[in-house]
């Protein structure tokens, strides 16, 4: 591997415990450690995500870029491409993290035109092969940039223009197919252009429908293929349009659902997401989960005082309690896993940083799954729920009769005129209570 960051100054990360004071270890992360009867890598899954991590110069819309990397340094725009990969695995070695993301267009320029973009990213594929090569890092998903380009300035899947559509179906079999190459384990789909500035203008009922049958080509060639990952949409309410199609985890269930594509695709949830469309990270993952489409998290968080998708990494240790609380609950992520969709800050500009930010938000994410398992294991809170559904649970009970579909409203009628009214038995709801339990976890 040829040496990019040249990081022979950097420890490698090793778990340290709690008391640590040494920013470059672990202290929560214990790779290999068994929580739950599953290793706590195979629990977490981690990912470097390529985009923020080896693209991200620093640049706002209110400022130049701030960051000049090593691997930035080359006259060419595809021998730039190739130092950036052979950058991204020396990080990801280091870091002890086997898995990565990336949008088609940064790991490899774009061309003059389709066939010359498909060219270089078969180049940088092969880069990416080669170093793959004994290690076992692979693509945690892939997916295409179909939202940069200024032929993408009406959407892609949802353009007005045909021939729109055409190309981003083009691109998107391109970025499938390099994702299969590098064993990738999913495929992303995120629309950031799916979705409309005014009504006045837009063809809704058309654009969903065209969106649907994007969506079914996709999965039609995944089987052409023979790729085995898991295909993922991902939900976003807004930014950059105003109105983007699959606003949350709800709304994308309904579209597969309404499309026939509940049984080919899961979701991709993203935590800054999930507050842009005024939920918590923990309600997007419950939704998937009960609606059996939680596949994987992008996770990050966005700044309290601020309305927009800050891509910061997630270090609440309370936030991160609740979401790995989800994933216990569903026994995982199947081939899906934790990716960093997050960025350091427009001041930390040094490759030290990018360690600091990992190893804050790995560490954040091991603490969650210890501290959910520890609630788990308590009992108290599932005792709490149990008791507050008593009355749906009690065999032979009114709840179990509802359950079962046997009981019509003339006799839900003439229970409620022959009982006490409810009202007279309510029991307390105990959230207090269920904060302290949840607090009581959290180490």
């Amino acid at each position: 591997m040829t040496c990019i960051l040249c990081l022979h100054f950097v420890p490698l990360p090793r778990y340290k415990g709690p008391e640590s004071t040494n920013p470059l270890s672990f202290r929560y992360y214990n790779a290999d450690e068994v929580i739950l009867g599953k290793p706590m890598k195979e629990w977490l899954r981690f990912s470097v995500a390529f985009w923020h991590s080896f693209m991200n110069d620093g640049a706002d819309p209110f400022g130049a870029a701030t960051k000049f990397w090593p691997w930035g340094h080359a006259k060419e725009p595809l021998q730039a491409a190739f130092k950036a990969m052979h950058a991204n695995f020396e990080f990801m070695s280091k870091l002890g993290v086997d898995r990565w993301c990336f949008h088609d267009r940064d790991i490899a320029p774009e061309g003059a035109d389709l066939a010359d973009s498909n060219k270089n990213l078969d180049l940088v594929a092969e880069v990416a092969l080669e170093l793959q090569k004994g290690t076992n890092i692979k693509p945690l998903w892939g997916t295409a940039q179909l939202f940069k380009h200024p032929r993408y300035m009406h959407g892609a899947a949802t353009s007005p223009n045909a021939t729109v559509f055409a190309y981003a179906a083009a691109q998107a079999k391109k970025a499938m197919e390099i994702t299969h190459l590098l064993g990738g384990e999913n495929y992303v789909f995120w629309g950031g252009r799916e979705g409309y500035q005014s009504l006045l203008n837009t063809d809704m009922e058309l654009e969903l429908d065209n969106m649907a049958r994007f969506m079914k080509m996709a999965s039609a060639h995944k089987r052409k293929i023979g790729f085995k990952g898991t295909l993922l949409l991902e939900p976003k309410p807004q930014e950059p349009t105003k109105h983007q199609y699959d606003w949350d985890a709800a709304t994308t269930t309904s579209f597969l659902r309404k499309y026939n594509l509940i049984d080919e695709f899961k979701l991709n949830l993203e935590c800054n997401h999930a507050t842009l469309a005024g939920h918590s990270c923990e309600h997007e993952l419950e939704t998937a989960r009960i609606n059996g489409v939680l596949g994987n998290i992008d996770a990050n968080t966005g700044d309290p005082q601020t309305g927009w998708d800050t891509d910061q990494f997630l270090t609440d240790p309370r936030e991160a309690t609740l979401i790995m609380a989800v994933i216990i609950k569903n026994g995982g992520l199947g081939t899906g896993g934790i990716n960093f969709d997050a960025k350091t800050r427009r001041e930390s500009i040094t490759t030290e940083d990018l360690f600091y930010a990992h190893i804050s938000g790995m560490d954040a994410m091991a603490r969650g799954l210890r501290n959910a398992a520890a609630l788990k294991e308590t009992g108290l809170l599932n005792k709490l729920v149990s008791e507050r559904y008593a009355s749906w649970h009690q065999k032979g009970g009114l709840g179990q009769k509802i359950i079962s579909g046997k009981v019509t409203f003339d006799e839900l009628e003439q229970y409620s005129l022959s009982n006490p009214d409810p009202a007279e038995s309510l029991g307390s709801g105990r959230q207090e209570l269920a904060e302290i339990y949840l607090d009581m976890a959290i180490k």
